[in-house]
């Protein structure tokens, strides 16, 4: 913080890598960006803190912190497994600072959608010494039932003889384990997160949900909203089968494929090479007809490829390109890989669930049918924009 006079507010963020549900889950994305990246960016974007913690103790876990500009604290094995408690890591992280924070943040990045404002708004009531703890919740007008002794149902919180409209019912909160803001002399007295005065953070019935597991993760990819950013990049790459076509093969009785593209992609990328952009296809398929759709389109073609991602890492070096400006368009799991090295990675509408939740951007068209024509003008309407900004702010010298 620039005013050293603030309260010092840490958030800590506790990421083992030793999920059960969904292996590695606090690494897996939602449009293009990991679980623990997005909590990272939502702790940062928050006015109020001053710092975020990571503590884990994988290897993995612990470089993605650091990329999005997180510290890391190595989890020690005594509270690494199934049965520590989230409170035993937020100790562990106060008692190595060298200043303990006025407040502490807890934040689960099981939790993809948290608005920095609700955030703010949570530590800025425990800054001020209105509240010892604040946590997010959201409000649930349903009508709860329990089951008694005999396995039978039992009105909890109504009257079963009464059925109110949903606006004339007293709402319950459930708390979503997104974040809590706490006193953190309040917290370590307690060693718990709920102590003295705690309200509730309301926060929007969409960000209430959690990942356990990958139902949870696709159902966060569909509603989670894409944020439509330029597609600015210097490099397109895809795959072929599923991408420039339909995921299908027509084969005669002599066992030759074929294969149906579209003649809107092929313009599409006519003019990404005319405007410059590299243009590569890296498939698995060896069919020699993804080689001749490459030389009719006049780019680059590696196929046969069974390890993707290792000739797209070595692709990117020989060619000088920043992984960070290139795209790469996949349609199922063989893709994972390369996406995951670039800063765009794309899928096409009809990808496979996995593919949609690690991709940045996910295509209105489905393979075959105009996806990568779609890129194509993405591409060029970027560095169109990108162009008349320039025009508009020129650059004076003397």
């Amino acid at each position: 913080m620039s005013n050293t006079e603030e309260p010092k507010v840490l958030a800590i963020i506790p990421a083992r890598g030793g999920s059960k549900g969904i292996k590695l889950k606090n690494l897996r994305r939602i449009h293009g960006k990991s679980l623990l990246g997005r909590a990272i960016e939502s702790a940062l974007a928050a006015a109020s803190v001053s710092d975020v913690v990571v503590s884990t103790d994988h290897p993995e876990i612990k470089a993605e912190a650091l990329a999005y500009g997180a510290r890391v604290v190595d989890r020690p094995a005594e509270i690494a497994g199934d049965t520590a408690t989230s409170e035993s890591v937020l100790v562990h992280v106060l008692n190595n600072e060298p200043v303990l924070p006025q407040t502490t943040v807890f934040i689960q990045c099981t939790s993809p959608f948290i608005d920095p404002a609700d955030l703010n708004t949570a530590v800025n009531r425990v800054n001020s010494g209105e509240l010892d703890v604040s946590f997010a919740a959201v409000a649930d007008h349903g009508f709860h039932w329990g089951l008694d002794a005999q396995n039978l149902a039992v009105a909890v919180g109504h009257d079963a003889a009464t059925r109110p409209r949903r606006q004339d019912r007293e709402p319950r909160f459930r708390e979503t384990g997104a974040f809590y803001a706490m006193n953190t002399a309040g917290f370590l007295a307690a060693n718990h997160r709920f102590f003295g005065r705690t309200a509730i953070q309301e926060v929007p019935a969409e960000h209430g949900i959690d990942i356990d597991t990958e139902a949870d993760l696709l159902l966060a990819s569909l509603q989670g909203e894409q944020r439509i950013e330029p597609l600015l990049v210097d490099a397109v790459i895809t795959d072929f089968d599923g991408v420039h076509t339909e995921d299908t093969a027509y084969v005669d009785e002599h066992g030759t494929e074929s294969v149906r593209v579209s003649r809107s992609d092929g313009m599409g990328v006519s003019r990404l090479r005319a405007a410059g952009v590299k243009f590569l296809i890296l498939s698995k398929e060896a069919n020699p007809v993804v080689a001749a759709r490459a030389a009719k389109l006049k780019v680059e073609v590696a196929h046969g490829i069974e390890n993707k991602a290792e000739y797209l890492a070595r692709w990117l070096a020989d060619e000088s390109i920043n992984p960070a400006r290139v795209a790469y368009v996949g349609n199922d799991v063989n893709d994972l890989g390369p996406m995951a090295l670039v800063g765009w990675p794309i899928a096409v509408a009809d990808a496979q669930p996995q593919v949609i939740q690690a991709a940045r951007l996910t295509l209105n068209r489905h393979g075959g049918h105009g996806a990568v024509r779609e890129v194509a003008e993405l591409v060029l309407a970027a560095r169109a924009e990108k162009a008349a900004e320039s025009k508009s702010f020129p650059s004076f010298t003397h």
